[in-house]
């Protein structure tokens, strides 16, 4: 039952993720995706199989100190922004930020429900969605494409930088890899920080 609840609540995270990836392009005059059907909760429109599912239960079962996930990128067309170089940060940033949210919103909650003697599986659940989406906000704050942060990243960068972006993006399936095998571990500190952060509580 708890890595249903987890993959439940995962998979909504990303969800609201993407759409607000959306839903902030159309803030920019972009109706891509608008257009495509994709400005909705509904999770069967933005399901990744491998990213939303497989990956979420593999992470769960062998006990993986960090959790990830994505779903179907939401569409979106740079070209039709208002304003293309902050438009590009600000649709970028927006999932993130959406994560960050209901990370703050449910960690006050548990430092009040603390306060007021609420039931501990009640108490563990909403701790779950704080981690869930804490760690997805921190992992898509790596500046490795596809995810968010090398949008922002590359979007506040001269063009002097295009070449060094360019050989990134050639290269950047291989260097998400090597992250995610390697280096994810190293997230799980900033992760035990904010938490404790924003509920007063430890890991």
């Amino acid at each position: 039952m708890d890595t249903i609840f987890f993959i439940a609540i995962l998979i909504m995270s990303v969800v609201i993720h993407e759409v607000s990836h959306g839903f902030m392009a159309l803030r920019f005059d972009d109706r891509t995706a608008l257009y495509a059907g994709r400005l909705t909760l509904n999770p069967l429109k933005h399901l990744d199989m491998f990213g939303s599912i497989l990956l979420p239960a593999f992470l769960v079962l062998t006990n993986s100190p960090f959790m990830f996930g994505w779903a179907k990128p939401v569409p979106y067309n740079p070209e039709n922004l208002s304003n293309k170089k902050w438009g590009s940060i600000a649709v970028a940033s927006a999932g993130v930020l959406a994560n960050l949210f209901i990370a703050i919103l449910f960690g006050l909650i548990l430092r009040f429900f603390f306060m007021n003697g609420l039931v501990q599986e009640a108490s563990s659940m909403i701790a779950e969605i704080v981690l869930i989406n804490l760690g997805l906000a921190i992992f898509n704050l790596v500046p490795i494409p596809p995810l968010d942060g090398s949008k922002i990243l590359f979007g506040l960068l001269p063009t002097s930088f295009e070449p060094h972006i360019d050989f990134i993006e050639r290269y950047s399936l291989i260097l998400i890899a090597i992250f995610i095998f390697y280096f994810s571990d190293s997230l799980s500190p900033i992760l035990t920080f904010l938490f404790k952060l924003i509920t007063g509580l430890a890991i």
